[in-house]
């Protein structure tokens, strides 16, 4: 499905000028946009493992009462730049992306540093949650994610006093995503948060979208979801996390600092330097139709994680 954006708005607008042109250049240099629309990729594989079902998991009293959005609005309209940076890119050429065999390696300050397969993170309790998803773009979708919550890794691997961060580190398969030939961002993508906010009973670990394993476009198989915060702080394909003593330098704030600061909660009141985050465009909606929530709508669980802080200067 496209979504089209209002024919008032340009695309540069909406993603950085020079992220945008050299998505086109290499697209015609791969001759990828052509073999998309002739080899039909938005295929079975590019929604995970061959539409795999996921069962067991149980309904979980976090999740919001709004309406999610359809399967096909979620999994067609995506920021993932390892694929490109337009947000019909990642359905359009993830269906050669490789999520298996899968591990994540758990190291840094910890007890009992070790390797997990993906079968064994799928063995961990699972949930259904409605999270809402707000992107630093403007827009957001409610979405059913299926996952567990990040504090079961932490249990098992045992984080030491000196564990003050947490970082995420994400695949890179050059043979399947496209994205990775230009320097759109430092390559492999890094995010972290504080441990406090890792530890979060509300930070989930995603493994699957409403009854199904996630598709590649969405981060399969495994992917970081932190619903208080703009959507680029829940990295996806996740094959490192590291507990770390130090604040991690991640992917947008090393790109451009100045627009992309390490907390990005959701702060109507934090406007980007290049349009308002007072509103939000709930697709697939064209216009900007709710009123942006501090911290998305999750201020009486997050909003105490961060008492005397100025959210203003840590944005």
């Amino acid at each position: 499905m496209l979504i089209k954006r209002p024919a008032g708005i340009k695309p540069s607008e909406i993603t950085p000028y020079d992220f945008y042109r050299r998505r086109r250049e290499f697209m015609a240099s791969a001759g990828l946009l052509a073999a998309a629309g002739a080899s039909g990729l938005l295929s079975a594989e590019a929604f995970g493992q061959d539409g795999a079902k996921l069962s067991g998991f149980r309904k979980s009293s976090f999740s919001t009462s709004e309406k999610p959005n359809t399967f096909k609005d979620i999994s067609s309209y995506n920021n993932y730049y390892e694929f490109g940076t337009d947000k019909s890119d990642p359905a359009e050429l993830a269906g050669k992306f490789k999520a298996r065999p899968w591990t994540v390696k758990v190291s840094g300050e910890v007890k009992k540093p070790r390797t997990f397969g993906i079968e064994e993170l799928l063995k961990f309790p699972l949930e259904e949650r409605i999270y809402r998803l707000r992107c630093v773009e403007a827009w957001s979708m409610v979405i059913p994610w299926v996952g567990f919550e990040f504090n079961q890794i932490a249990k098992q691997v045992e984080p030491t006093s000196k564990a003050k961060f947490v970082e995420f580190v994400t695949v890179m398969q050059p043979e399947t995503m496209p994205g990775l030939r230009y320097p759109v961002l430092n390559w492999p993508y890094l995010e972290g948060l504080r441990i406090d906010e890792a530890m979060h009973p509300l930070t989930l670990m995603a493994v699957g979208l409403y009854d199904q394993m996630l598709p590649s476009q969405n981060g399969a198989p495994i992917r970081l979801v932190v619903p208080w915060k703009y959507g680029f702080k829940s990295a996806k394909s996740i094959v490192e996390i590291r507990f770390v003593e130090k604040q991690p330098k991640v992917a947008w704030e090393v790109a451009n600092s100045s627009e992309y600061g390490f907390y990005s909660n959701v702060n109507p009141d934090v406007d980007h330097p290049r349009w308002s985050q007072k509103t939000e465009k709930r697709l697939p909606a064209f216009f900007a139709n709710h009123k942006t929530e501090m911290f998305n709508g999750y201020g009486d669980q997050v909003a105490k994680l961060y008492a005397g802080m100025d959210l203003k200067k840590f944005y």
